[in-house]
């Protein structure tokens, strides 16, 4: 039989952030898979200092989805909604994003199973978030390859201690996202992005890339 199975560059071009999530259970050996995918990034020195904390409990989510709401309420809703629209999309579809992104904050701790990726030993920086998300990539990319739905966010981290404390973290571990995962409510489709003339350089700063416009 032919294999119907999206290819890497199909599930990479339709691996949107996916922010409405059905609460149904996630087998386990789909998370297993999802985790694996994480752990065959690579990291610094091959340290592999990375560890995913693995959330079901419904109080723990309730827990953290409350500071997760806040967080949206209180700082990142009104910058957004008070700002212009993101690069290379519409105002309404600026807005329908942002509605999307309001109902993760309502029902985010509805989602079935929640991974945390963290790093043991590190203060968060971006040398040591090097290490940690190319993981998180790939775990979105399998989650995606797996019909599953899932986000990377980082909003809670406005109230990290207190999360963190929720998480049972010990001090010398951090957390460096949170990704929702469940069957989606939305469908999968093409993402929307700047062209890449818009972005791209070569050599130098500033001195437009001569492949941008080929294809």
């Amino acid at each position: 039989m032919p294999d119907d199975s999206p290819n890497l560059f199909e599930i990479i071009a339709t691996t949107r952030s996916m922010r409405r999530l059905k609460p149904d259970p996630v087998p386990s050996e789909l998370i297993r898979k999802i985790l694996e995918a994480g752990v065959c990034a690579p990291s610094g020195g091959n340290m592999q200092r990375w560890r995913f904390l693995v959330i079901r409990d419904v109080k723990v989510k309730e827990t953290v989805g409350a500071y997760y709401k806040r967080a949206w309420d209180e700082v990142v809703s009104p910058r957004y909604r008070g700002g212009e629209p993101s690069p290379g999309t519409s105002r309404e579809r600026f807005s329908r994003m942002l509605d999307a992104a309001q109902h993760l904050a309502d029902h985010i701790h509805e989602a079935p199973v929640w991974i945390v990726p963290c790093l043991e030993g590190a203060n968060p920086s971006r040398t040591a978030g090097s290490s940690i998300y190319p993981a998180v990539q790939n775990m979105l990319l399998a989650a995606r390859a797996l019909g599953l739905g899932a986000t990377l966010t980082t909003l809670y981290l406005s109230f990290e201690k207190e999360v963190e404390a929720a998480f049972g973290l010990p001090p010398d571990v951090h957390s460096y996202a949170l990704l929702p995962i469940g069957y989606p409510l939305g469908r999968f489709g093409p993402v929307r992005r700047v062209p890449l003339a818009e972005i791209v350089y070569e050599d130098r700063w500033g001195r437009p890339f001569s492949e941008a416009s080929e294809g």
